[in-house]
């Protein structure tokens, strides 16, 4: 967070002003002046001009309408009034100051940067100016050097809480995260009613899940300030973490309402778990990204690249390591044509040196780390790589470089399994999906051009391992006998409407039991406190502990039905019970999120695993569970089926994928726009 602008209290009189006074123009503007401290802008506007009609070189009034189109979202023109009255006069620092952080609004940080160091020259211990520095390094991503402008801050006006909220900001970005809260603390303690600090608190809390301490931070902030940007969301966000589902409904309403009517209330992976409406999702998605991420109209126009060249492919992931993306992933960067394809992989990370980081980095041709670089590095880096077409892996999830994109890296830009929606934004051009995921009535939902995979868009690695250990049902804390229904998803995802059905499940069939994926303690105790409500015995609900993927996998097999979430299904979980053997019964929802289960399933060619409505959701697991039979003839099916079906055919993915690949590249060296794809299914 930057300090506000620097409107002077008292205006320093230039030489120019002293030798000719004139006590109308004085008057005028000691009038603006005093219209200005008020917010009352437009006035204090008309008044400054007027002073300019009579002496338009009148620093004073020069500079402070460059503050006032600071404040009203005019940035251009406050670089340009501003940079006209420094002209005048040189030597002021807080006009150096402010023509910072009109620059820094356009975000162009090095220019920024020179003012700031233009007004730390002329007053040394400007503590203000320090603190903007550092903001603008952190966008630059020289975070050590961030670190010692915000320190300078800090030595000069000691209790200054928002310096040590913006060191918190650079320390979370390091994922200092215990050192970061030390400086939040600091900072409410330095200023009580400071929501922004509560507010990272907050977020960094709950990385180190720190969950109910995280919420408890939330509430704060959003009491101090109810209208505080994405802050609704993130409350919501965690209290579905700790499966805390107090007043949910009312507050489910409030954020739509909100978002309906144009403003920022919630981040938009926040949305995914909460709503099944896609045109809410877009909405909140074009918020986010006009906000903090606008397209960047710096860079020039790209280099034309002979046709007959190899198809340079950009994929850019913070997740290069063991991680689920990197699961799914693996194998398509070992199966690309490397005849047709060169492929470049962007790391900004953690420096993870782990057994997937070692293989992902194998199968490029070239891979970088690109942590300690700013996002126009990164896009002047891709663009002088020559990429043709840059693939985000992240979208809006944690650890995510949207910037990259917005500076636009490459001519083609690809929005692809990371996010599972629309990014709004108008620099991607494509997003990878299939006929189930966005049926072409929903296209209208999605910013993007649709590419459609003949199967399903999820790539698989079939070369997962499975341990050989054959876990007993007593050794994982479930009952020897009995029905056990389970859903591995993060506890996030489960709706109070999703939970109403299982524990109508569990009353149905005798002896059955709930096994879940426990996320953190509160949860558990939680979910427990709900079943008990919902008249089932809370010892009916088994929580499972996380263990490594191929022993995860492995533990499936315990299981006899998967139960899928509403709106946010299990993704990366279905495809793992898929492959670990394990039935997924999903309700097919409106969204990205809300189909992916049933894109899977379409693909193993399950489709009877496919539900509709609540009541036929019910239904289904009931028959199953009533059934054993028909869930052993299900199973068989299911293990004929992951043998030959495309779901878990990597090398014929990696085709379709590049089909679609060579189609959006020669619409681009055709000078065509980019529209919808849709990939021909190639024999297996």
């Amino acid at each position: 967070m930057a300090r506000p602008l620097q409107i002077p209290h008292r205006v320093p009189k230039s030489k120019k002003l002293a030798q000719q006074p004139n006590t109308e123009i004085t008057q005028l503007f000691q009038q603006g002046l005093g219209l200005h401290k008020q917010g009352q802008l437009t006035q204090a506007k008309s008044l400054y001009e007027q002073v300019l009609v009579k002496q338009p070189q009148h620093f004073d009034a020069l500079h402070l309408l460059g503050v006032i189109a600071l404040q009203t979202g005019k940035p251009e023109l406050a670089q340009a009034l501003i940079g006209k009255a420094i002209v005048i006069k040189p030597n002021y620092a807080p006009a150096y100051s402010n023509r910072g952080a009109a620059l820094k609004d356009l975000k162009r940080y090095e220019e920024a940067l020179a003012s700031y160091d233009k007004a730390i020259a002329i007053r040394p211990d400007y503590a203000e100016v320090f603190n903007n520095r550092g903001t603008a390094l952190r966008e630059l991503n020289q975070l050590d050097e961030a670190i010692a402008s915000y320190e300078q801050a800090i030595a000069i006006q000691p209790n200054y809480a928002e310096a040590f909220n913006n060191l918190g900001n650079v320390l979370k970005d390091l994922q200092q995260l215990e050192e970061a809260l030390v400086y939040y603390d600091k900072a409410v303690k330095s200023k009580p009613d400071y929501a922004e600090a509560f507010n990272n608190r907050g977020i960094t809390l709950q990385l180190l899940n720190r969950l109910d301490e995280a919420l408890a931070n939330f509430d704060t902030a959003i009491t101090l300030k109810p209208n505080f940007d994405f802050l609704l969301g993130l409350k919501l966000h965690a209290q579905m973490h700790l499966c805390d589902w107090r007043d949910l409904t009312a507050q489910l309403h409030r954020l739509e309402t909100a978002l309906v009517l144009g403003l920022m209330v919630t981040q938009p992976f926040e949305l995914l778990g909460l709503s099944n409406k896609p045109a809410l999702q877009l909405k909140s998605a074009k918020l986010y990204a006009e906000a903090l991420f606008p397209d960047s109209e710096f860079l020039e126009d790209f280099k034309r690249r002979d046709s007959s060249e190899r198809i340079r492919i950009g994929y850019y992931s913070a997740d290069f390591h063991n991680h689920a993306t990197a699961y799914l992933m693996a194998e398509l960067f070992e199966a690309h044509d490397a005849q047709r394809f060169e492929l470049y992989g962007f790391s900004f990370g953690p420096p993870k040196q782990d057994a997937m980081r070692q293989r992902l980095s194998n199968g490029f041709n070239h891979f970088f780390d690109v942590t300690q670089k700013s996002d126009r590095e990164v896009a002047l880096m891709s663009r002088a790589l020559g990429i043709d077409i840059a693939v985000d892996l992240k979208g809006y999830t944690q650890d995510s470089r949207v910037g990259i994109f917005a500076q636009r890296c490459a001519p083609v830009q690809v929005n692809y399994l990371g996010y599972p929606g629309t990014m709004g934004a108008p620099y991607f051009d494509y997003i990878v999906a299939d006929k189930v995921l966005i049926p072409p009535e929903s296209q209208q939902h999605y910013s993007e051009k649709v590419v459609y995979l003949p199967h399903s868009y999820q790539v698989n690695d079939a070369k997962r391992k499975i341990a050989d250990t054959v876990f007993t049902r007593k050794a994982l804390g479930l009952p020897e006998s009995g029905f056990v229904f389970c859903c591995f998803n993060n506890n996030y995802k489960i709706l109070p409407t999703t939970f109403d059905a299982w524990m109508r499940l569990l009353k149905a069939v005798d002896g059955s039991v709930l096994w879940l994926l426990e996320t953190n303690t509160s949860a558990a105790h939680n979910l427990r406190q709900e079943a008990q409500v919902r008249g089932v015995e809370p010892s009916r609900l088994v929580f499972a502990k996380r263990m490594k993927l191929e022993d995860h996998l492995a533990r499936h097999r315990a299981a006899d039905l998967f139960l899928d979430t509403l709106p946010y299904n299990a993704h990366t979980t279905t495809s793992d019970a898929l492959w670990a053997g394990l039935p997924v019964l999903t309700l097919m929802g409106q969204t990205f999120a809300a189909r992916v289960a049933a894109s899977l399933l379409t693909a193993m060619d399950l489709p009877e695993l496919i539900t509709h409505t609540q009541e036929d959701y019910e239904a289904k697991a009931l028959e199953l569970a009533q059934n054993p039979l028909q869930l052993a003839r299900l199973k068989d099916k299911l293990e004929r089926n992951r043998a030959t079906s495309t779901l878990f055919n990597g090398q014929l993915f990696a085709r379709h994928l590049e089909a679609a690949y060579a189609q959006m590249h020669k619409r681009h060296l055709s000078g065509e726009r980019p529209e919808i794809i849709e990939v021909q299914a190639l024999m297996r």
